[in-house]
């Protein structure tokens, strides 16, 4: 279910234009095709986590804390919503998803904010390590 109306997307893992691992090289290129970058972005009070293969993004109550990442336009964001939500094992209503989908106010390089969506760690994560500059390193 896609209760909001925003076409914007917050990336900041595998799914970026500019990240080079195994993991997600298919879904990046269905990406590609399916939205415009806006270019760098970043989300305000939350933490990143290195999950091995890919990132996590925590919600914090630490204004300091950021995540940095890419905006994206979708071009049909119902459509590109749903296949997404299956690659990041969202399911809306379920109470065991590894990450949840919400709409976050992200910042644009020039300072703009805008509303995206964006998939977030459902629970601090039991294994892997805080990256404390906020940046995936492209894998």
């Amino acid at each position: 279910m896609i209760d909001h109306k925003t076409p914007y997307l917050f990336l900041y893992g595998t799914l970026m234009s500019g990240a080079r691992g195994a993991l997600g090289t298919e879904e990046r290129l269905r990406l590609a095709r399916e939205s415009d970058s806006l270019g760098p972005a970043s989300l305000d009070g939350a933490h990143l986590y290195d999950l091995g293969d890919y990132p996590g993004a925590l919600p914090v109550d630490d204004i300091d804390a950021i995540v940095h990442g890419e905006l994206v336009v979708l071009m049909k964001p119902q459509a590109t919503i749903l296949w997404l939500d299956e690659y990041e094992g969202f399911v809306h209503g379920a109470d065991d998803n590894d990450y949840d989908r919400h709409v976050r106010e992200v910042r644009l390089a020039g300072g703009e904010t805008i509303e995206a969506w964006i998939y977030v760690l459902h629970a601090p994560p039991s294994h892997g390590r805080r990256v404390v500059s906020g940046r995936w390193s492209n894998r």
